[in-house]
């Protein structure tokens, strides 16, 4: 993480009337490039400094740069642009770690992968001693003012995301009447509870809440792409993996789950060719709306007794984080499945396990009620017991 320590302005000391003002010490860390923060996270180092390519980090992202432990995030792009509440930037700024905006600046044509970098506190970033590039520091108190002053416009943004809703739920009107074509699985649906874990901001905590309810149900998991990963970290394998493959991990997918790609309403999958290049057997899934959105309506229309959503996202600050503009295919599948999705929150809450005590008391207890009577019954025994409890009184002195 960034160091506290602090630096003075040289040039104004000693000066009648002049001021100076502190600014944060230099860091130093090895330059990891990727224009795909998802992807970048996975092969960071604590200390190292993330060279991303991401209008507006949202939070996922800023969880998971923190998680790594970088010390700087140099964005050549707006880390907020100002058009929703953006509290992902804020994140990494209270984290400590160095955030700087270059969106005017060739960044990743200036810095190689691999380089040792040092930024300054006043956004200049130096290799080998010589200043290549400068972006702006983005300070607490200036993401603070700026997310505040988002939250104010929040109405502007709020009006807009309907209109763009109503507009697409005429084009997506195959999410409700249940006309997609889901693919045969080796797994069943039918009758089962059915888990669903998608890559977001809580699925790490609401996974580990959700350990007892997996253990007892033993719940089909399916996982929305970088999900996979996420439940491989929790030490679960997942039953399925759908969605368009860009996130989740070679690892993930060949850990023996069954794959289907999400394609685009006119066959268009894009995923598919690096299943093909992996030599893994896929299905392909045409659909209009997100991947989560498709998930939830296959286990719905495969016979689903209960589907409970790990990570899913429900309002409009999550939407905007994902680049969405509206939510018609979430309106129309939540429409869709009604009363048989739930929130993994929900679970957690109302799931209470019996206690795995009780049935080792009552044990006991029946136990020693049979071994009493079967002393009490016994000549022999009794007369065994007698002369173990004088032992006992001798070798206590009573």
């Amino acid at each position: 993480m960034a160091t506290t320590s602090r630096r003075r302005l040289p040039g104004l000391l000693g000066r009648r009337g002049a001021t100076t003002r502190d600014i944060p010490a230099p860091i130093e860390g090895t330059a990891r490039l990727g224009a795909r923060t998802k992807h970048l996270v996975k092969r960071l180092r604590p200390g190292d400094v993330a060279v991303i390519d991401h209008v507006n980090v949202d939070r996922i992202a800023a969880e998971e740069l923190v998680a790594c432990g970088v010390a700087g995030v140099l964005n050549a792009s707006p880390s907020s642009d100002g058009k929703y509440p953006n509290a992902g930037p804020l994140m990494l700024a209270r984290a400590g770690i160095r955030l700087v905006d270059a969106p005017a600046v060739p960044v990743f044509d200036l810095l190689r992968d691999g380089q040792r970098v040092r930024i300054d506190g006043d956004g200049a970033v130096f290799v080998g001693g010589a200043e290549v590039l400068r972006g702006t520091v983005l300070t607490v108190p200036d993401l603070e003012r700026e997310l505040a002053a988002q939250r104010a416009r929040i109405d502007e943004v709020l009006a807009e995301f309907a209109e763009n809703t109503v507009e697409h739920v005429r084009q997506e009107t195959d999410i409700l009447t249940g006309s997609i074509d889901f693919p045969p699985t080796r797994v069943s649906f039918r009758d089962r509870h059915v888990l669903i874990v998608v890559r977001g901001e809580r699925h790490r905590r609401d996974l580990k809440a959700l350990r007892t309810y997996i253990r007892d149900v033993r719940p089909l998991i399916v996982a929305v792409d970088g999900g996979a990963d996420g439940l491989l970290e929790a030490g679960l394998k997942p039953d399925v993996i759908l969605g368009d493959m860009d996130s989740a991990s070679d690892s993930a997918l060949s850990c023996g789950a069954e794959l289907i790609v999400h394609a685009y309403p006119d066959g268009r999958a894009p995923g598919r060719q690096r299943l093909v290049e992996m030599g893994l057997d896929h299905r392909v899934v045409p659909a209009a709306g997100t991947s989560e959105d498709v998930a939830m309506l296959m286990a719905f229309e495969k016979g689903a007794d209960l589907i409970v959503s790990v990570g899913a996202h429900f309002n409009l600050i999550e939407f905007l984080d994902r680049k969405r503009g509206g939510m018609a295919s979430t309106f129309l599948t939540r429409l869709r499945i009604g009363e048989k999705l739930v929130d993994a929150k929900g679970v957690s809450r109302l799931y209470r396990p019996s206690s795995t005590l009780m049935p080792l008391a009552f044990f006991a207890i029946v136990f020693l009620i049979l071994v009493t009577i079967l002393i009490i019954t016994s000549p022999a025994l009794n007369n065994v017991f007698e002369l173990f409890w004088l032992k006992v009184r001798i070798w206590l002195g009573i």
